[in-house]
Formats: C-alpha cells, structure tokens, sequence
C-alpha cells in the first residue's frame, strides 16, 4: 500500500477514533488550543519588543543628534573662549553617542524621525541662542537639557528591563553609559556658573519643556 493510501487511512480512523471517544476529542481541541494560544502570544510579545526597540532607537538617535547640535552652536559662540575646552569635551561625547545609535538603527533597520531636520536647525540655534547669554547661559541650557536625557533614559531602562533584560543586555550597558555620562554634563554645568545665568528659573523650565516635547513628538513621527 503507497503512502498517500496509508496516509488517508490512518487519518480515517484517528478521526473515527475520536468521534467515538468524546472526552479524548475534548483533550484534543484542548491541546491544540494552548498551541495556538502560545503561537499568538508570542508573536505578541515580539510585536511589543519590537515596537518598543523602533522607539527607543529612534528617540535616542534624535536626542543625541540635537544634543550635539547644541554644543556645535555653543561652540560657534564660545569656541574659542576660556569655556571652549569644556563644551568641546561634552560635544565630543555627544558625538559617539550619536555614532552609536546611528549603528543601532542600521543594525535594527529603524528609520530616523521625520523632523530630523528641524532639530538640525532648532538644537543649533537653542545653543548658539543660550551662548549670547554668556557661558553662564550655555552652562543653565546644558543643566536643562542633560536633567532631562538623563531621567528619559532612565525610564527607557526600566522599560527594558521588563521587557527582556537578557535580550537587551547591550543596549542597556549603551543606553546606562550614555545616562552616566548625560549626568556628568549635567553636573558640569552646574560647577560652571549655570546658576548665575540671566533668568535661570525661567529659562531652563522653558527648555525642559521643549525638551520633553521634542522626545515625545520623536518618538511617534
């Protein structure tokens, strides 16, 4: 008897088989069932994953871009004053940051925010503008704009970490250093006179703001 044949006899009497025993069909459709179930949450979580990576890539690309936007218009101002040495080294780091997300985003194929070009624009007038104010001014736009990175990526951690920590062991060591580091500008700043700039209340309350909403808008368009 060829295969074919042996094929469709065996599946006759299986499916006779089952008819006849109700509580075994039962266990049957229950099995199949969980199988399906796990098949769908899994395509679930990767779904979830990979939403959130898309976000997190593309959001951080944006920020460390306008970040060193920032201290190129700070530089343009101050370059090549006694302040210059001190924005140059944060300016530098921004710059591997930035190295690194534009890997990431080749290496996970996530496309760049749409408004990259206005941040090209707005981050170097946001730090040329705060410059003209002195070096205290540049020092209150870092200390706003680091306080800010520096609690996004910790919220960015913790999504990571309950999502699959194991998974995103390297983008968490990555996104932790730059953290460390975004903090360290931030403390910089302050030693360099932040407080003393013209309406520093007012005017790093305003920056936070756009801020925030430059993360939120980034990480949707």
């Amino acid at each position: 008897m060829s295969l074919p044949i042996l094929s469709k006899v065996y599946t006759f009497r299986l499916n006779q088989h089952l008819s006849n025993n109700p509580q075994l069909l039962g266990r049957v459709y229950l099995v199949v069932s969980k199988t399906n179930q796990r098949g769908l949450s899994q395509r679930a979580k990767e779904a979830k994953t990979r939403a959130l990576l898309d976000k997190i890539i593309r959001v951080d690309h944006a920020g460390e871009y306008g970040a060193r936007r920032i201290y190129e218009g700070q530089l343009a101002i101050l370059g090549r004053t006694a302040s210059g040495p001190v924005i140059r080294e944060m300016h530098e780091q921004e710059k591997e940051h930035l190295d690194a997300f534009e890997e990431l985003m080749k290496k996970q194929r996530v496309r760049p925010t749409a408004l990259l070009p206005f941040w090209n624009i707005a981050g170097f007038a946001l730090g040329a503008g705060s410059a003209l104010l002195g070096k205290e001014g540049a020092m209150a736009c870092t200390v706003a704009v680091e306080s800010v990175i520096e609690e996004h990526y910790n919220s960015q951690i913790r999504d990571l970490m309950e999502d699959d920590p194991e998974r995103h062991k390297e983008l968490l060591e990555k996104i932790k250093k730059f953290r460390d580091e975004e903090g360290h500008h931030h403390d910089t700043g302050l030693e360099h006179g932040a407080e003393k700039a013209p309406f520093y209340k007012g005017m790093t309350q305003v920056i936070k703001v756009g801020c925030m909403a430059a993360i939120w808008v980034s990480e949707r368009i």
